[in-house]
């Protein structure tokens, strides 16, 4: 069966390189060259990517060899696999993640590594990589109610969105079980979003529903807002009394839609007496704006 140290013999053999020279242009120590040939190394991404330059092959050429070789028919060592994860997703070979981690996940002792690579995936806007992970992540967690299962949900649902309302209106159901799970503070705007999916495709009665859960939450933690340390660093997406005043928008449009004007000016009122706040920062006042 051909692996990628037979690759490379047969380039050399068929290019007619001594080693040395083949060391010398894969700016390898021709010592850890002929280690990683002979088998008793195991190389390392930076040192594939410097072969197969070597070779004159496109990047990731040996991804789904490297793969099966050093995670699937070997012990994984995350050391190798961080690095590995990283690099097929910049490359787009998400089916050699998806290969990968599906074996991997069968340990246990990955899941922290692998939640923190799907963040880490999510904040640079590698969606499809993210969602990946996300969902083995899911998939794997053994404890049903723990707050890191519920924050997979919610990615899961964020990256599902699409403009089809019935999918929408899917992901939203299997999300909203997970909700109460979450951080307090993540809630709100897990509960904006969700608001907003029912309002796109017009189930008032989950919109009211959940605007109302929205004010009473921010509420909540507008009054825990003065007994936290000024330091602490912020999980909600916007400032605190965005979240009361999208509520009583959503509230006032719901009762627009069912006929009710006055209630509908009512909370309308409220909502512009809410973003008339003293003293906004910078980005208050963008918001207002």
């Amino acid at each position: 069966m051909s692996n990628i140290r037979s690759y490379i013999e047969d380039y050399l053999k068929n290019e007619g390189y001594k080693l040395q020279q083949f060391s010398e242009m894969a700016d390898i120590n021709v010592g850890t060259l002929s280690a990683i040939i002979k088998g008793t190394r195991l190389m390392s991404m930076n040192q594939l990517d410097k072969i197969t330059s070597a070779m004159g092959l496109e990047q990731g050429y040996f991804y789904e060899m490297y793969g099966v070789e050093c995670f699937i028919e070997s012990a994984p060592h995350w050391r190798r696999l961080e690095p590995f994860l990283y690099r097929c997703a910049e490359l787009d070979k998400l089916d050699i993640v998806q290969q990968v981690i599906t074996h991997v996940t069968d340990d246990q002792s990955y899941i922290d590594e692998l939640f923190n690579v799907a963040e880490s995936f999510y904040n640079k806007s590698m969606n499809e990589a993210a969602l990946i992970l996300y969902k083995c992540v899911a998939g794997s967690e053994k404890y049903q109610h723990s707050e890191r299962l519920a924050l997979c949900q919610y990615r899961i649902f964020s990256l599902h969105k699409t403009l089809r309302k019935y999918d929408n209106l899917n992901a939203a159901v299997k999300f909203e079980p997970y909700i109460d799970k979450l951080n307090e503070e993540v809630q709100l705007d897990a509960i904006k979003d969700l608001a907003n999916i029912y309002c796109a495709i017009h189930l008032w009665d989950k919109v009211d529903a959940w605007s109302w859960e929205l004010e009473r939450k921010a509420e909540f933690q507008l009054k825990m807002q003065s007994r936290r340390r000024k330091n602490k660093r912020r999980l909600t997406a916007y400032p605190l009394f965005t979240y009361t005043a999208y509520a009583n928008l959503m509230i006032s449009t719901v009762y627009e839609t069912g006929g009710e004007y006055d209630k509908a000016i009512k909370y309308m009122q409220k909502y512009m007496r809410i973003i008339e706040i003293e003293n906004p920062t910078q980005e208050d006042q963008e918001i207002i704006d």
